[in-house]
Order: C-alpha cells, then sequence, then structure tokens
C-alpha cells in the first residue's frame, strides 16, 4: 500500500470524498396517466379530415383545450411542394457556393464572365422557386396559378 493511501484512510477523506463525487440521482419525470377515448369510425374519420395533416392528438387536445382564435400549428398545405423542395435542397450545395461567391465578391476576386454570371442567374432562379414552394407547402399563401 502506497503512502497516500494509508494517510488517506488515516484521515478519513476517502469515503465523504466518494459521497460527494457520486452524481445525484434525478428523479424519474412522472407522466399522467393517458386518457382514452373511443370513437365511431365515423367520427374518427371526421377527425383525420380535420386534422389536416396535423397529427390526431395535437388536434384532439387542441379542439378540447382551445380558448378561441386560429390553431397554433397549422398543418402543412402540400407534403409534396414541400418534400420536393427538401430534396432539391439535399442534392445540391447551393448555399456553400452562394457563401462562397460572397466571400470571393467581398474580396474583390471575382471574376465575372458570362459563365459566372450564368450560374449565378440559375441559383437565384433556384432559390426564388424553393421560396415559392415553401410558402405554397406552409400554407402561407395561395399556389399562383400555374
Amino acid at each position: 500500500m502506497r503512502q497516500t493511501d494509508t494517510l488517506k484512510s488515516q484521515i478519513g477523506v476517502r469515503q465523504p470524498f466518494k459521497k460527494a463525487a457520486k452524481q445525484p440521482k434525478l428523479p424519474k419525470k412522472k407522466y399522467p396517466s393517458p386518457v382514452t377515448l373511443r370513437l365511431t369510425e365515423d367520427e374518427r374519420t371526421q377527425l383525420e379530415k380535420d386534422a389536416d395533416g396535423s397529427s390526431l392528438s395535437a388536434h384532439i387536445r387542441w379542439c378540447v383545450l382551445k380558448k378561441g382564435g386560429a390553431r397554433k400549428n397549422t398543418p402543412l398545405k402540400d407534403r409534396k411542394a414541400l418534400a420536393q423542395v427538401l430534396g432539391l435542397l439535399g442534392k445540391t450545395r447551393i448555399a456553400n457556393n452562394l457563401n462562397q461567391i460572397a466571400y470571393e465578391a467581398n474580396c474583390g476576386s471575382l471574376l465575372m464572365d458570362e459563365e459566372t454570371e450564368k450560374e449565378i442567374k440559375l441559383a437565384c432562379a433556384h432559390i426564388a422557386w424553393m421560396r415559392v414552394k415553401l410558402i405554397e407547402a406552409l400554407g402561407l399563401r395561395e399556389a399562383r396559378e400555374k
């Protein structure tokens, strides 16, 4: 046994230190028991239709507890449009490329030839398309006539 271990045991430091070093256990969060509700098939179908894309639980909670006013979590109007935008964002590196272009422009080292101008215009068109699709998907404004 080392001399420091003997000293610690003689002074009685080891046990209080171990006790102080232990992390206190956090009490488990207790959730209230769930509330069940029996519905006919027609009632459930109607609720799912009214939920319009949001979860059934969230819609029922809103219906029961609403205090007037509009619903806060509005469901998506067009999931397909949102999927298209997210798919395009996943495929491309538009944000990174635009950041690099802005950096070069700020440094004064951006060479503006016809090819670069064409690429920038294409990126702007993609961003404008994504903006329109996001607005449609989120239901912020009705889709423009196509």
